[in-house]
Order: structure tokens, then sequence, then C-alpha cells
């Protein structure tokens, strides 16, 4: 067992000392080497789609062990937990209007339980929040998602207004996470339940971006012109990446964590 965490605290520590934009590179090179082996083990590439809706609800079991366990929401952020509410209605509603299928029920289940978290750290557990590190300014997302789904929409046949909640549940979840990572960054310090909440944001965000990238590719573009017309095509897929890339450093420091045998995570200076 020492040998593979060895070989693993060589890597990173290599890592660790190249410039930005070698670490750039090698993130892009890993993340297309992990879309050509789920290209070649998931045959139905949809299923991927189900998995990160899956693995979210999973980081949300996780918060909720964490609340019922330790009776303390230290390290939270609640604006991410309204913001992931928020999308999750907004969706659950378009999926109601427009396309009612097994993404509904995992929507709502997600939603039922964020729903919980937040009453806990509003109410149950508000004692021990930490407002004060909680400061990410929630109109810095919420503005330019609604200006940007009012610019950007679905081109499909579908009322005006229902595109517009679409693409504005699109853009809001790309970045609903932004509040959270401030939180950590404040702290420094991420105690474990919190850490695997947010690791399991950053699978998520990684396989439906997989699910995206692929499903594009096996459909040689055509699932582009499916979606519609003009930029929103292109800027779903970027939304998907957009998401990624956020959490990508974060779940690096994660894993490395894990390999290193720590409970607690500690982020070094200018992570997230």
């Amino acid at each position: 067992m020492r040998q593979p965490k060895r070989m693993i605290h060589v890597v990173s520590s290599w890592v660790r000392r190249q410039p930005p934009k070698v670490k750039a590179f090698l993130a892009v090179v890993t993340g297309m080497l992990a879309l050509v082996l789920l290209r070649a083990i998931v045959h139905d590439h949809d299923n991927l789609f189900v998995a990160a809706e899956a693995v979210h609800s999973i980081g949300i079991s996780v918060l909720i062990y964490k609340l019922m366990r330790e009776k303390t929401c230290a390290g939270l952020s609640l604006k991410t937990q309204e913001l992931t509410a928020m999308f999750l209605a907004v969706r659950l509603y378009c999926s109601f209007v427009m396309e009612y299928d097994i993404h509904t029920v995992l929507d709502l289940a997600t939603l039922a339980t964020t729903s919980w978290v937040i009453f806990m750290i509003r109410f149950k557990l508000k004692s021990s929040y930490m407002e004060d590190k909680d400061n990410f300014a929630m109109y810095y997302v919420v503005v330019p998602c609604v200006v940007l789904a009012l610019l950007i929409h679905p081109s499909t046949s579908h009322h005006i207004i229902n595109r517009i909640f679409w693409a504005f549940c699109v853009y809001l979840e790309a970045v609903s996470v932004l509040p959270q990572l401030r939180v950590m960054q404040n702290t420094k310090v991420v105690e474990p339940f919190t850490a695997h909440y947010v690791f399991a944001l950053g699978v998520a965000r990684f396989l439906s971006c997989a699910h995206w990238v692929l499903q594009v590719l096996d459909s040689r573009g055509h699932l582009l012109t499916a979606l519609g017309f003009g930029l929103w095509p292109s800027m779903v897929l970027i939304s998907e990446i957009v998401q990624t890339f956020i959490l990508a450093d974060f779940c690096y420091y994660y894993m490395k964590s894990v390999f290193g045998g720590q409970l607690v995570l500690r982020l070094p200076s200018g992570v997230v």
C-alpha cells in the first residue's frame, strides 16, 4: 500500500510544480482520456445523465447524514442550497410541461432533500451556520443568468416562457456551487462530509458534461441542431464545461487528500 501512496505523492508533487498552462493542459488531457474510457464502457450515453443526477442525490444524502449525525451545518453554504433549489424547481417545472420522464422523478427527489437541508440550516441548526463566511452575493449569479436566458434560449416549438425558464435553469446550475466554494475559500479547512458533498457535485458535473459531449460526437453534431438554432446549442455545452472546470481544482485536492489518508481537507491559497 505504501508504494501506490508514494507514487501518488511523487506525481502530485510534480504536477504542483508545473506552471498554470501545463496544469491546464494536463487537466484537458485527463478529461479527454476519461471521455474515451466512458465512451468505451457505457453504450447508452443517456445513462450518464441519469448517473449524474443520481450522484447529485447521493451528495445531498451525505449532507443530510452530516446534519443528522453532527447536528451542525458549519462549512455549508445556505446560498448554494437555495440556488440549487431554485434551478431544480425551474427544471422540474420545465420537465413537467415539456418532457416528463425519469429525470422528473430524480429532480423531484433531489429538490425535496435540498429543501430539507435548507430548512435545517435556516431553522434547526441556525446557531452553527457560518453566515459571515457565506458572503457571496446571490444576485451576482442570478441576474446574469436571467439576462442570458432572455437573450439566448432554445428555439424549439415550446412556449417562449418555458424556453426562457429552461435556459435559466441550465445557466444557474452551472454556477450554483460558487457560494459553497467561497465558504471553503474563506475557511481554508473543509471537514469530511462537506468535502464528500462537493466532490459528488464535481463527479455529477463531469458525468453530465460527458453525456452531452458524447451525445454530440455520436450524433455527429445532429444533436446540436435538435436543440435549436443560434447560440443556444453552444451555450448548453459551454455551461456543462464551465460546471466541470469550476470544481476540477477542488476535486484534484480532494483525491490527493483521500489517497494521502487525511480526513480533513486543507486547501492551499488560490484554490477555489
